[in-house]
């Protein structure tokens, strides 16, 4: 969370939480960039509930809008940051984690090697970060982060990072 908060601090800035679940991500940029108008998105309509709960629970509602949607389609503008924690394991590989079997199926799993959401938002990032705007994901465990301008070298760490766990299983 340092990460993403890092360049923020007090100033107005306009944030995205992509694959928002909860809303914990969410509510917590909102509450340690006061000056943050924080979008949260989820493809799940019962995450959308779930986190839109949390963000009253938390009186958060004028400053948190939860969308349904993809990405950062339900999004409006330019942003300065989006955070997101995707699926991220092939869907190929499900029966190999019998750990994750009570997770929402569509929360830790995505098609092929695990990679097309994140390329997905990598692209759209691209086009709307603001010329400062900053990318912050967790993948594996892992937090990554980089600039509009360092997107595709973020791409290159995605590929090698996923291609060697594949080809370590």
């Amino acid at each position: 969370m340092e990460t993403a908060l890092g360049g923020l601090g007090g100033r107005r800035a306009t944030v995205a939480d992509v694959g928002t679940g909860s809303g914990a991500v969410a509510i917590a940029v909102a509450k340690g960039a006061p000056g943050a108008q924080v979008w949260a998105t989820d493809t799940s309509p019962a995450a959308v509930a779930v986190a839109r709960e949390n963000v009253e629970r938390h009186g958060l509602a004028g400053r948190v809008v939860v969308r349904l949607g993809d990405l950062l389609d339900p999004v409006p503008g330019s942003l300065d940051l989006v955070v997101a924690n995707l699926p991220y394991l092939p869907a190929g590989r499900r029966g190999w984690y019998p750990d994750l079997a009570g997770e929402p199926v569509e929360a830790v799993f995505a098609e092929g090697d695990g990679l097309t959401p994140y390329r997905r938002l990598i692209d759209a990032s691209a086009e709307r970060l603001t010329s400062e705007g900053m990318l912050v994901i967790q993948f594996r465990r892992r937090v990554f982060a980089a600039h509009r301008d360092e997107l595709d070298a973020l791409r290159d760490r995605l590929e090698n990072d996923a291609s060697a766990v594949l080809e370590a299983a």
